[in-house]
Protein backbone atom coordinates (compact mmCIF):
# COMPACT_ATOMS: atom_id res chain seq x y z
CA UNK A 1 0.00 0.00 0.00
CA UNK A 2 1.26 3.47 -0.93
CA UNK A 3 1.87 5.59 2.20
CA UNK A 4 0.52 8.63 0.38
CA UNK A 5 -2.91 6.98 0.61
CA UNK A 6 -2.79 7.31 4.40
CA UNK A 7 -1.66 10.91 4.24
CA UNK A 8 -4.84 11.80 2.36
CA UNK A 9 -7.17 10.25 4.97
CA UNK A 10 -9.66 12.67 6.51
CA UNK A 11 -12.39 10.39 7.90
CA UNK A 12 -11.93 7.14 9.83
CA UNK A 13 -14.72 4.59 10.25
CA UNK A 14 -14.26 2.35 13.28
CA UNK A 15 -15.78 -1.01 14.02
CA UNK A 16 -16.32 -1.54 17.76
CA UNK A 17 -16.20 -5.13 19.09
CA UNK A 18 -12.81 -6.63 18.35
CA UNK A 19 -11.44 -3.23 17.36
CA UNK A 20 -11.98 -0.90 20.32
CA UNK A 21 -13.96 -3.08 22.72
CA UNK A 22 -12.77 -6.47 24.01
CA UNK A 23 -16.09 -8.26 24.33
CA UNK A 24 -14.60 -11.76 24.62
CA UNK A 25 -15.51 -12.76 28.18
CA UNK A 26 -18.89 -11.05 28.26
CA UNK A 27 -20.02 -12.46 24.92
CA UNK A 28 -18.92 -16.01 25.75
CA UNK A 29 -20.90 -15.95 29.00
CA UNK A 30 -23.98 -14.49 27.26
CA UNK A 31 -23.78 -17.00 24.39
CA UNK A 32 -23.59 -19.96 26.79
CA UNK A 33 -26.59 -18.66 28.70
CA UNK A 34 -28.59 -18.39 25.46
CA UNK A 35 -27.50 -21.84 24.34
CA UNK A 36 -28.55 -23.32 27.69
CA UNK A 37 -31.97 -21.78 27.12
CA UNK A 38 -32.16 -23.62 23.79
CA UNK A 39 -31.13 -26.88 25.47
CA UNK A 40 -33.81 -26.43 28.13
CA UNK A 41 -36.38 -25.92 25.39
CA UNK A 42 -35.14 -28.97 23.47
CA UNK A 43 -33.97 -26.86 20.54
CA UNK A 44 -30.28 -27.76 20.89
CA UNK A 45 -28.15 -30.62 22.22
CA UNK A 46 -25.75 -30.22 25.16
CA UNK A 47 -22.14 -29.78 24.13
CA UNK A 48 -18.85 -28.20 25.17
CA UNK A 49 -17.70 -25.02 23.46
CA UNK A 50 -14.23 -23.74 22.67
CA UNK A 51 -13.91 -19.99 23.08
CA UNK A 52 -13.04 -19.45 19.43
CA UNK A 53 -16.18 -21.34 18.36
CA UNK A 54 -18.20 -18.67 20.14
CA UNK A 55 -16.18 -15.50 19.48
CA UNK A 56 -16.23 -16.14 15.74
CA UNK A 57 -19.82 -14.82 15.80
CA UNK A 58 -18.73 -11.46 17.17
CA UNK A 59 -18.98 -8.89 14.41
CA UNK A 60 -22.05 -10.52 12.87
CA UNK A 61 -25.46 -8.94 13.12
CA UNK A 62 -27.95 -10.98 15.14
CA UNK A 63 -29.79 -11.87 11.95
CA UNK A 64 -26.66 -13.13 10.17
CA UNK A 65 -25.35 -14.91 13.26
CA UNK A 66 -28.45 -17.09 13.66
CA UNK A 67 -28.78 -17.54 9.92
CA UNK A 68 -25.34 -19.15 9.87
CA UNK A 69 -25.21 -20.75 13.32
CA UNK A 70 -28.66 -22.40 13.52
CA UNK A 71 -30.49 -21.63 10.29
CA UNK A 72 -33.26 -24.14 11.02
CA UNK A 73 -34.11 -22.71 14.43
CA UNK A 74 -37.58 -21.16 14.45
CA UNK A 75 -37.86 -17.39 14.65
CA UNK A 76 -39.48 -17.47 18.09
CA UNK A 77 -36.51 -19.19 19.71
CA UNK A 78 -33.98 -17.22 17.67
CA UNK A 79 -35.55 -14.04 18.97
CA UNK A 80 -35.65 -15.29 22.57
CA UNK A 81 -32.02 -16.44 22.48
CA UNK A 82 -30.92 -13.16 20.89
CA UNK A 83 -32.74 -11.27 23.62
CA UNK A 84 -30.86 -13.24 26.29
CA UNK A 85 -27.52 -12.38 24.69
CA UNK A 86 -28.44 -8.74 24.27
CA UNK A 87 -29.73 -8.35 27.82
CA UNK A 88 -26.67 -10.00 29.33
CA UNK A 89 -24.31 -7.79 27.36
CA UNK A 90 -26.24 -4.70 28.44
CA UNK A 91 -26.09 -5.79 32.07
CA UNK A 92 -22.30 -6.04 31.83
CA UNK A 93 -22.03 -2.52 30.42
CA UNK A 94 -24.32 -1.08 33.09
CA UNK A 95 -22.34 -2.92 35.77
CA UNK A 96 -19.19 -1.30 34.36
CA UNK A 97 -17.80 -4.68 33.36
CA UNK A 98 -17.23 -3.80 29.71
CA UNK A 99 -13.56 -3.51 28.76
CA UNK A 100 -11.92 -1.46 26.05
CA UNK A 101 -8.56 -2.47 24.63
CA UNK A 102 -5.64 -0.72 26.30
CA UNK A 103 -5.12 2.71 24.83
CA UNK A 104 -8.35 2.71 22.81
CA UNK A 105 -9.74 5.98 24.16
CA UNK A 106 -6.32 7.62 24.13
CA UNK A 107 -5.94 6.67 20.47
CA UNK A 108 -9.36 8.05 19.61
CA UNK A 109 -8.49 11.27 21.42
CA UNK A 110 -5.19 11.51 19.57
CA UNK A 111 -6.86 11.06 16.18
CA UNK A 112 -9.66 13.49 17.02
CA UNK A 113 -7.14 16.12 18.08
CA UNK A 114 -5.23 15.66 14.83
CA UNK A 115 -8.36 16.69 12.97
CA UNK A 116 -9.69 13.37 11.70
CA UNK A 117 -13.44 12.86 11.55
CA UNK A 118 -14.18 9.68 13.52
CA UNK A 119 -17.27 7.57 12.76
CA UNK A 120 -18.58 4.57 14.74
CA UNK A 121 -20.17 1.79 12.66
CA UNK A 122 -20.97 -1.48 14.40
CA UNK A 123 -23.04 -4.61 13.77
CA UNK A 124 -25.00 -4.11 16.99
CA UNK A 125 -28.31 -2.95 18.39
CA UNK A 126 -29.15 0.64 19.22
CA UNK A 127 -29.45 -0.21 22.94
CA UNK A 128 -25.99 -1.77 22.94
CA UNK A 129 -24.46 1.17 21.10
CA UNK A 130 -26.10 3.76 23.35
CA UNK A 131 -25.10 1.92 26.53
CA UNK A 132 -21.46 1.98 25.43
CA UNK A 133 -21.81 5.57 24.28
CA UNK A 134 -22.77 6.52 27.82
CA UNK A 135 -20.37 4.17 29.64
CA UNK A 136 -17.28 5.45 27.81
CA UNK A 137 -18.48 8.94 26.84
CA UNK A 138 -17.91 8.05 23.20
CA UNK A 139 -19.56 11.24 21.97
CA UNK A 140 -16.35 13.00 22.96
CA UNK A 141 -14.55 11.15 20.18
CA UNK A 142 -17.02 10.22 17.45
CA UNK A 143 -18.69 12.76 15.23
CA UNK A 144 -21.48 10.26 14.60
CA UNK A 145 -22.34 6.76 15.75
CA UNK A 146 -24.23 4.20 13.66
CA UNK A 147 -25.37 0.65 14.28
CA UNK A 148 -26.68 -1.78 11.71
CA UNK A 149 -30.00 -2.24 13.55
CA UNK A 150 -30.95 1.31 12.50
CA UNK A 151 -30.57 0.19 8.88
CA UNK A 152 -32.45 -3.11 9.26
CA UNK A 153 -29.13 -4.93 9.71
CA UNK A 154 -27.97 -4.16 6.19
CA UNK A 155 -24.35 -4.87 5.27
CA UNK A 156 -21.91 -2.18 6.35
CA UNK A 157 -20.82 -1.45 2.80
CA UNK A 158 -24.43 -0.64 1.94
CA UNK A 159 -24.81 1.59 5.00
CA UNK A 160 -21.67 3.43 3.95
CA UNK A 161 -23.39 4.39 0.71
CA UNK A 162 -26.12 6.10 2.74
CA UNK A 163 -23.83 8.13 4.99
CA UNK A 164 -20.64 8.84 3.04
CA UNK A 165 -21.73 12.19 1.57
CA UNK A 166 -22.00 13.68 5.06
CA UNK A 167 -18.26 13.45 5.64
CA UNK A 168 -14.93 14.49 4.17
CA UNK A 169 -13.54 12.33 1.39
CA UNK A 170 -10.67 9.86 1.71
CA UNK A 171 -11.99 7.35 4.19
CA UNK A 172 -10.08 4.77 6.21
CA UNK A 173 -11.77 1.65 7.60
CA UNK A 174 -10.50 0.10 10.86
CA UNK A 175 -11.95 -3.26 11.90
CA UNK A 176 -11.39 -6.97 12.38
CA UNK A 177 -14.03 -8.78 10.29
CA UNK A 178 -14.83 -9.26 6.63
CA UNK A 179 -17.90 -7.06 7.10
CA UNK A 180 -15.50 -4.14 7.70
CA UNK A 181 -13.14 -4.89 4.84
CA UNK A 182 -16.06 -5.22 2.43
CA UNK A 183 -16.54 -1.47 2.78
CA UNK A 184 -13.06 -0.99 1.40
CA UNK A 185 -13.51 -3.52 -1.39
CA UNK A 186 -16.83 -2.16 -2.63
CA UNK A 187 -15.80 1.49 -2.40
CA UNK A 188 -12.06 1.33 -3.11
CA UNK A 189 -11.07 2.51 0.36
CA UNK A 190 -8.03 1.73 2.50
CA UNK A 191 -8.67 -0.68 5.39
CA UNK A 192 -6.67 -1.62 8.47
CA UNK A 193 -7.19 -5.05 10.02
CA UNK A 194 -6.88 -5.63 13.77
CA UNK A 195 -4.99 -8.89 14.36
CA UNK A 196 -6.03 -8.91 18.02
CA UNK A 197 -9.77 -9.01 17.23
CA UNK A 198 -12.05 -11.87 16.21
CA UNK A 199 -11.42 -12.15 12.49
CA UNK A 200 -9.84 -15.22 10.92
CA UNK A 201 -6.55 -15.08 9.05
CA UNK A 202 -8.48 -15.40 5.81
CA UNK A 203 -10.62 -12.39 6.70
CA UNK A 204 -7.70 -10.26 7.84
CA UNK A 205 -5.86 -10.90 4.61
CA UNK A 206 -8.54 -8.81 2.93
CA UNK A 207 -7.28 -5.66 4.70
CA UNK A 208 -4.58 -3.38 3.28
CA UNK A 209 -2.59 -3.04 6.49
CA UNK A 210 -2.63 -4.90 9.80
CA UNK A 211 -1.98 -3.88 13.38
CA UNK A 212 -1.45 -5.84 16.60
CA UNK A 213 -2.50 -3.04 18.95
CA UNK A 214 -4.97 -0.19 18.50
CA UNK A 215 -2.32 2.23 19.74
CA UNK A 216 -0.29 1.58 16.58
CA UNK A 217 -2.67 3.95 14.80
CA UNK A 218 -0.90 6.79 16.56
CA UNK A 219 2.30 5.88 14.74
CA UNK A 220 0.64 5.21 11.39
CA UNK A 221 -1.54 8.32 11.20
Amino acid sequence: MDETSLKKIQTIIFDYDGTLHDSTANYIAAFKMAYNYLIENKKADPREWKDEEITKWLGYSSKDMWGNFMPNLDVEHQTAASKIIGEQLLKKVLAKEAILYTGALETLGYLRDKGYQLIFLSNCSEKYMNAHRQAFQLNQYFEDMYCTETFDYNAKYKIFELIEKQYKDNFLIVGDRIQDFEIGHYHNLVSIGCNYGFGSEEELQQSDLRINDIQELQDIL
